[in-house]
């Protein structure tokens, strides 16, 4: 499999609540994505598009195991993310959810819009 798509770049530390804010949980995963990465960028459900991937510093997915957290990023239309280091839990949740991640410590390096 080959991804392609245009980088989405945030930096390091970014946690499970403003990946997914908590109020949104009881909302189906559809539902919730629309919502997704509203507690660290409002403007990211109306400018992603399908096939875009998230380009983040270390520790991407900090803070609480919140399957949504992974799910509402893959329905929003993330095809992937690429970070130096994730948490753990995150990381799994992720490759339980169909959404792929790799590590890579030139991640930073990354600019706003790349194509990847």
């Amino acid at each position: 499999m080959i991804l392609r798509g245009r980088a989405i770049v945030y930096g390091p530390d970014v946690s499970t609540d403003q990946i997914i804010p908590g109020k949104y949980l009881k909302l189906t995963e559809e539902e919730a994505a629309k919502h997704a990465l509203e507690g660290l960028d409002p403007t990211f459900v109306t400018r992603v598009r399908k096939g875009d991937i998230i380009v983040a510093g270390k520790n991407f997915g900090a803070g609480s195991s919140r399957e949504y957290a992974a799910s509402a990023l893959r329905i929003a239309g993330v095809s992937a993310i690429v970070a130096p280091f994730f948490a753990r839990i995150f990381f799994r949740n992720a490759i339980n959810q169909g959404l792929p991640v790799f590590e890579c410590a030139e991640a930073t390096t990354v600019q706003e819009g790349d194509e990847l």
